[in-house]
């Protein structure tokens, strides 16, 4: 089938045209990309800045406060300033730009996500070969292997729909550009698109849901036996893990696990994973870490470089 596009740009139709509730909107998600910023950036120089840096659960945790800023960005910017102008557009190029960056940092996210399943089952399940499993060297391959797999994915979303031929309508009922939305102004038969769509997006969130509740499962099946303490302490540093892999992970499954079509509600559950788990992500780690706490604590009240304090 010839690849016809009679389509420059596309007009993102975004949460509402009501003035009211777009400005009201813009003063609520301004305030939390200023959060997101604030508070991911604490999360990376505290752990930068301090010896957290050497022990793999943060070092991974340095990754995801990374991805949280990256693909919060590629997203919400544009948000914002549709949320000022009366007739939102973006040109056929930054869309797929945009649908690209978006499945990149998404997918690296779900996978960093399972690779800290990975290291909280080790740690709790395989306390004395720790060190030797979850070496520097194994942190980095598996972060390489994260961002392999993050743009393989994202590489075949964006081959699946850049190219469908778009000819008639260019009205996207969403807030930002994505594969579903996409399949529905194609003026072709996107079933089998909608089909490997669904297989790639959908099957990559459920198995690794599957792979980060089998971690937790195993976790919780161990520390059964540990004293009460202890069981406490390992469950302590799980339930913010949880929390994280919740928030992010029931609105993907929602919106990518079912069959290729999209629905009003879709652009409420996108904000979840695009805008409020990112906000929350840096207040989840820190609120119930001490480690995390005390590591702030060093790097910002007593380092004289941010108290202004001259050396001795």
């Amino acid at each position: 089938m010839e690849n016809i596009n009679n389509v420059t740009e596309f007009i993102l139709l975004g949460l509402s045209q009501n003035k009211t509730n777009k400005s009201l909107c813009f003063l609520i998600f301004l305030f939390c990309y200023i959060a997101i910023w604030m508070g991911n950036l604490l999360i990376i120089i505290s752990i930068s800045c301090s010896q957290l840096t050497g022990q793999p659960m943060y070092f991974f945790l340095n990754y995801l406060a990374f991805s949280d800023l990256c693909y919060t960005s590629t997203v919400t910017p544009k948000l914002l300033t549709d949320l000022l102008k009366e007739r939102n557009r973006i040109s056929y190029a930054s869309c797929m730009a945009q649908l690209f960056a978006m499945h990149v940092f998404v997918g690296g996210e779900i996978f960093i996500l399972t690779i800290m399943a990975y290291d909280r089952y080790v740690a709790i399940c395989k306390p004395l070969h720790y060190t030797v499993i979850m070496s520097r060297r194994r942190c980095h391959v598996l972060v390489f292997a994260c961002c392999t797999g993050a743009f393989l994915h994202s590489f075949a979303q964006s081959l699946l729909t850049i190219n469908l031929p778009f000819c008639g309508p260019n009205e996207i009922d969403h807030y930002f550009c994505d594969v579903y939305p996409l399949l529905k102004l194609a003026c072709t038969d996107t079933y089998s698109v909608g089909i490997l769509a669904v297989a790639n997006s959908g099957m990559i969130g459920l198995v690794n849901f599957v792979v980060l509740m089998l971690s937790y499962f195993l976790i919780l099946y161990t520390v059964r036996v540990h004293p009460a303490k202890s069981r406490s302490k390992a469950l302590s540093t799980c339930s913010s893990h949880i929390t994280v892999v919740v928030l992010f992970f029931v609105p993907i499954l929602y919106i990518y696990i079912r069959p290729a079509a999209t629905s009003p509600e879709d652009k409420v559950f996108a904000l979840f994973y695009t805008i409020f788990a990112p906000m929350f992500n840096p207040l989840i780690y820190t609120l119930r870490n001490t480690e995390m706490k005390n590591a702030m604590r060093k790097v910002w009240c007593h380092n004289p470089l941010f108290t202004g304090r001259q050396m001795e």
